[in-house]
């Protein structure tokens, strides 16, 4: 990869663009939803108003149901919450901006880190690089963005790591942290979003990361707004400002070193050696009151006190000295990558985690590898009697079923991709058809792999039709059979991304189309609604039809030393059965294997487009 054949240059993170956004700020932003109980509108923000200034750090704090995620949602132009009533203004010095140009200007961190753990930390920053700075950079440029950035963020000792996967282990929690703010520090956005940075760390690696992303937004004046629920005295005082949310309103918008005096000169001083961010939290949580009337007056006087304070009615901020808000070079300075080439950066970046990641690929080909093992020895070395037509039969519907069912293997990786996914689909990466492309093209070379080394097993051992042309037939079928469960478990998984619920419709819909595929009920006599409405779409029918007339339509078999034939043919006289005889049992022809092809290709392409349907409907 080219960014990892050049010496470091640099240490210093180095902005795009010296254009400043000078302000960020929100009027009366108010959140709504409808209670499940009284049905009525209930509020999850009330008129909330801010600001925050080039180069400063704001931490959004309160107790668990404050509001706090909800705020960064909607400052992030992103949505509050499912089925929620938005009344907002957002302003980037002083006027309101489109979501297209918001986006080129601000970058969000998600609470979880949504990163490619077979990565090193040098690849990931080089991706994020490729999806997302503007063509007009270039490669010397991007190369020396990341070694900046992974200089600025003391991460030249891990840039070779790996980030660590659930089976191999990669860099500490507050080193994927830091990862996780370069790689949205790429672009020099400015606005920084960071949703509970500090999730997860202990005391040392939080004021580690907050500590790096002060430093970088100091010097550089980048505008960074952190959901935060409680820190560490010293982490506390890293943020320049502090915005105190509870049950949806403000109880304190301002500086940090203001907070102690002006909730004393509220009658409420703080202890002495006590962890500022824990008293005021104390102070409007009344989820663990004792007197919860009490606790609910106390709350409503802080609410109050802070509506009635100066500090809560600033004078307007955009003012006639404030210039042209988004000037032209500004947002030209933050365009997108080149969005022929998006498709082909995430086909490199998934080739790299399938060889790499087990558990995309390797533990799939191990456990084919391990089912051909025993098909092959179960059914071993078949004669060609009728005795063992059946067994062959069995034998195909095992293979072509079971293959397709083990493509459930596939949904842990898949959701792990989806979940980035939607991370760079909100910062306006890409959408679902660059994602679905790559994701279909990086599994054709594996599962054909797959189907390949499953057939020289299982195929030869079985004793099926030894031909050069029925074994690549046999291979053809399984590959579109892999290639239609695999899709099938993509259209799951993004319906719904949970990975047992996944798992369960997976194993469903593959129990149901075993059901009707035409072996365990022979098609003509199959029960009507099963077989016109499940039956003509499920492709497995497709592939065991496929595979039966591999097998039995050029191959006769011996009918036993009394003569006595299981299948009337035109071979009965010498004792021996045409398998077109047994074909014709099942109501199978021998010719128009084209169109049942084009059948299972129009099953793939439909489960991939349903698929992107769906990706494109849900935002989250």
């Amino acid at each position: 990869m080219d960014s990892l054949d050049v010496e470091k240059s640099g240490s210093d993170y180095a902005p795009l663009t010296n254009h400043t956004v000078r302000s960020f700020s929100w009027e009366n932003v108010t959140v709504s939803v409808k209670d499940r109980h009284t049905k009525q509108p209930l509020e999850l923000l009330s008129n909330v108003n801010g600001i925050v200034k080039a180069g400063e750090l704001m931490a959004i704090m309160g107790p668990s149901g404050s509001g706090k995620t909800t705020l960064l949602n909607v400052l992030a132009h992103r949505e509050a919450t499912p089925k929620a009533t938005v009344s907002q203004t957002l302003s980037i010095n002083g006027v309101p901006t489109t979501l297209k140009d918001f986006q080129k200007l601000s970058s969000y961190v998600e609470q979880q880190d949504a990163l490619v753990g077979s990565l090193t930390v040098r690849e990931t920053l080089y991706f994020a690089a490729k999806l997302s700075l503007p063509s007009s950079v270039t490669k010397s440029e991007r190369i020396s963005r990341i070694n900046s950035l992974i200089a600025a963020f003391g991460l030249q000792g891990q840039a070779e790591a790996l980030i660590g996967t659930p089976i191999r282990k990669g860099i500490s929690g507050g080193q994927t942290r830091r990862v996780s703010v370069a790689s949205q520090l790429i672009t020099s956005p400015k606005i920084l979003f960071l949703d509970e940075p500090t999730s997860g760390l202990d005391s040392a690696a939080s004021f580690e990361v907050i500590n790096f992303v002060r430093d970088v937004a100091k010097r550089h004046k980048i505008l960074v707004i952190a959901s935060i629920h409680q820190p560490s005295t010293t982490t506390f005082e890293l943020f320049d400002k502090l915005f105190l949310l509870s049950r949806g309103k403000v109880a304190y918008n301002g500086p940090i070193t203001g907070v102690k005096n002006y909730f004393g000169n509220l009658g409420f001083n703080m202890p002495l050696y006590m962890n500022p961010a824990e008293y005021i939290i104390q102070l409007v949580n009344t989820d663990f009151s004792r007197d919860a009337a009490r606790s609910a007056e106390q709350l409503q006087m802080l609410q109050t006190a802070w509506t009635q304070h100066e500090a809560a009615n600033p004078p307007p901020q955009n003012t006639p000295n404030d210039g042209p808000p988004l000037d032209a070079e500004l947002l030209s300075d933050h365009g997108s990558a080149n969005p022929f080439l998006i498709p082909l950066t995430l086909i490199h970046r998934s080739f790299i985690k399938s060889y790499r990641d087990v558990v995309a690929y390797g533990i799939r080909i191990a456990m084919y590898m391990g089912l051909a093992i025993m098909m092959g020895t179960v059914w071993l070395r078949l004669d060609t009697d009728q005795s063992n037509i059946n067994a062959f039969t069995n034998a195909i519907f095992f293979g072509g079923a079971f293959m397709s069912f083990m493509a459930v293997a596939y949904i842990p990786a898949f959701l792990e991709d989806r979940h980035l996914f939607i991370k760079e689909r909100h910062n306006g990466l890409y959408g679902p058809t660059a994602f679905m492309l790559a994701n279909f093209i990086i599994g054709i070379p594996y599962l054909f792999l797959i189907a390949v080394l499953f057939s020289l097993i299982a195929y030869w051992l079985g004793n099926f039709q030894p031909t050069a042309q029925a074994f690549w037939t046999w291979v053809m079928w399984l590959f579109l059979d892999l290639l239609a469960a695999e899709s099938l478990v993509v259209l799951l998984s993004s319906l719904v991304p949970i990975f047992v619920i996944a798992l369960a419709a997976t194993a469903f819909a593959n129990g149901l189309w075993m059901s009707v595929n035409g072996f365990m009920v022979q098609p003509e006599t199959l029960n009507v609604f099963w077989r016109y409405v499940f039956h003509y779409i499920d492709y497995q029918a497709y592939v065991f039809r496929g595979m039966m007339v591999n097998e039995f339509g050029k191959r006769s078999y011996g009918c036993g030393s009394d003569c006595r034939c299981m299948y009337s043919s035109e071979l009965e006289d010498v004792c021996r059965i045409d398998g077109r005889a047994v074909l014709q049992s099942y109501g199978y022809g021998t010719g128009e294997m084209g169109k049942y092809v084009g059948i299972m290709i129009g099953i793939v392409v439909g489960y991939r487009v349903l698929g992107w349907v769906v990706l494109y409907l849900k935002k989250h």
